[in-house]
């Protein structure tokens, strides 16, 4: 028997994508708002799936295609949910109505469509979390735990994981949901709901956990055994489109912040305690998990998971604990992937190859990639002057010229990233070192708020010199302390807690990015660089020669490493000074 070729497909929520699998390959996956260049798009993943679908051989047909939740227990849980909470809720009539007639009558047929008579399976929203992250571990073996804020019922579950089987081994249930609870502070705090969690996170270190027994006492309850339930007066999900409950403000003593006010002291608090919260919650579940599934091995999956602080006190934390893998692509998008894992699992196909002690992600680069010649047609039709490097230490010596006069360089090579983090082949490079290098990056470059704090890509055989707690983190889904021995200032890095948001790369597997890394190194003695997504607030991550482009001219970026060519700003002509801030994209 021949090993199939299994399409996974996520939609109809939020951050839809397409992942192709082949056995023990992870061939393809990718966002569809990479693609259509609309931010967190949730709709059918039509240029994503046309991108996977290129990858089949010439001749070969899709044997099945999966799909990463059940519409018809996701339906359950909506009308039950507005039936017991009749006649309140009427604001959210229309659009169950209209998941009703998606998932119902438009969903069935283009999945059909897809695989031209293929079969077509429906997994389970957390089973495809759980897939999506312990298949492609490095494990044989594992405690599985996905949270995040509800998929069909579940918002928590714990899994054992063995060869090529998950077994679930316990749950909590919508209403009660962390993810839900951290959308409701994520919304109160000014942010958006489903991409504004991260900034939460962010701000949480300029705050002081001061609310965190008022927030225990009355909203949300944390057990001894990892468990949590919430008191549903403070929060508005089940009625209204808001997450949270006017009640919440007179506990709290202070109202909502509106998205483009100042950010007060009380609301950058708010941020501390919820994090804090969340962190005790994940802590407590990871213990659970480990016990109940008898292994010192964890993998962890859902939109929660990439709270890379949590994950940094469960390495920390949890007694027992040896070796964790987060999926990088650990929210919804990271589902399409586990469905198409557990439906190629089920058919008898073996699991992806990890390599040596990595996983099968291929370092998370599964999304298009470029030839030069399409760079160089790309920069042509711009108008553009570039000088093209095809000697590796030339190039590697023109970047980091930039990057040492103080340069903000944009960085495009190889296949772009699956999963919300840009880790080298869609990101934009400077210097960690001069003290205003936030704030440019910040406001000049990424127009956003000056506070966001960036990540560094760092050398691996050079972090233990200057980071401690789990530093190896090559999908920046940790954060590490900053050693206060090595007499060092990383200023545009550093969290105000003193953690980093750690990326560690080695070998030639983390794409160009790592020669760059590794010459800055020698040229300068810093063994890392910042490193953020080369894309402006409320755009989705550059994908193709032309998006990078646009968005080079579109900021102050000095230069533009793509593909085998370096743009410099100061090499073009005057007309390119008015295309800066040209394009206008909604707040992220």
């Amino acid at each position: 028997m021949s090993v199939p070729y299994v399409l996974g497909v996520s939609a109809l929520f939020h951050d839809s994508a397409a992942a192709l699998v082949r056995g023990d390959e992870i061939i393809a996956a990718v966002q569809e708002e990479r693609l259509n260049r609309k931010k967190g798009d949730w709709n059918l993943p039509r240029e994503a799936v046309e991108y996977c679908l290129s990858h089949l051989p010439e001749g070969v047909v899709l044997d099945h295609v999966a799909y990463y939740e059940d519409p018809r227990l996701k339906l359950d849980r909506m009308i039950q949910n507005a039936l017991e909470n009749a006649p309140y809720g009427t604001l959210n009539f229309a659009p169950m109505l209209a998941s009703l007639d998606r998932m119902g009558r438009e969903l069935p047929d283009w999945l059909q469509s897809l695989g031209a008579g293929s079969s077509v399976s429906v997994i389970q929203h957390h089973r495809a979390h759980a897939a999506s992250t312990f298949y492609p571990s490095p494990f044989e073996e594992a405690a599985v735990l996905v949270v995040d804020g509800v998929g069909e019922w579940s918002t928590t579950t714990l899994w054992k994981g063995q060869g090529n089987t998950l077994t679930p081994l316990a749950e909590i249930r919508y209403p009660h949901s962390l993810g839900l609870f951290y959308s409701a502070m994520t919304q109160y705090c000014g942010f958006k709901v489903n991409s504004g969690e991260y900034k939460l996170m962010g701000l949480a270190p300029a705050g002081k956990p001061r609310l965190v027994d008022k927030l225990l006492d009355e909203v949300i309850t944390l057990g001894e055994d990892g468990s949590f339930s919430l008191n549903l007066d403070y929060f508005g999900f089940e009625t209204t489109p808001s997450t949270m409950s006017p009640r919440l403000e007179a506990l709290l003593g202070f109202g909502p912040r509106f998205p483009n006010e100042a950010m007060t002291p009380q609301h950058k608090n708010l941020a501390a305690s919820a994090q804090l919260i969340v962190e005790r919650a994940m802590v407590g579940l990871a213990r659970a998990a480990l016990a109940k599934a008898g292994s010192r091995n964890l993998c962890l999956a859902g939109g929660v998971a990439l709270n890379c602080v949590a994950n940094a006190k469960i390495f920390e934390q949890v007694e027992g604990l040896e070796r964790i893998f987060v999926q990088p692509a650990a929210g919804d998008a990271g589902g399409a992937l586990g469905a198409a894992l557990e439906v190629s699992a089920h058919l008898g196909a073996p699991r992806p190859k990890a390599h040596g002690h990595r996983d099968a992600m291929k370092g998370a680069f599964l999304g298009p990639g470029y030839s030069d010649a399409q760079v160089e047609a790309a920069i042509a039709e711009a108008g553009l002057d570039a000088e093209r490097y095809d000697d590796a230490d030339a190039y590697a010596d023109a970047v980091c010229e930039e990057l040492e006069a103080g340069g903000v360089v944009g960085h495009f090579d190889g296949r772009m990233e699956f999963g919300p983090r840009a880790l080298g082949n869609r990101s934009i490079l400077a210097d960690p070192r001069p003290p205003r290098m936030m704030q440019t990056v910040n406001l000049r470059i990424k127009f956003r708020e000056g506070w966001r704090p960036f990540a560094p890509v760092v050398l691996a055989d050079h972090a233990a010199e200057l980071f401690e707690g789990q530093i190896d983190s090559p999908y920046m889904l940790f954060v590490a302390n900053r050693r206060s021995d090595d007499g060092k200032s990383f200023p545009a890095i550093e969290h105000l807690d003193g953690t980093s948001r750690l990326q560690t790369i080695e070998g030639p597997g983390a794409g160009r990015v790592f020669a760059l890394v590794n010459r800055f190194h020698e040229r300068t003695g810093c063994p890392m660089l910042l490193n953020t997504s080369f894309n402006v607030r409320g755009e989705p991550i550059v994908c193709t020669p032309e998006d990078a482009i646009r968005c080079f001219l579109n900021t102050n970026m000095d230069a533009l490493a793509i593909g085998s060519f370096v743009l410099r700003k100061r090499d073009q002509g005057e007309w390119v000074k008015t295309y800066v801030r040209k394009a206008r994209f909604d707040a992220d």
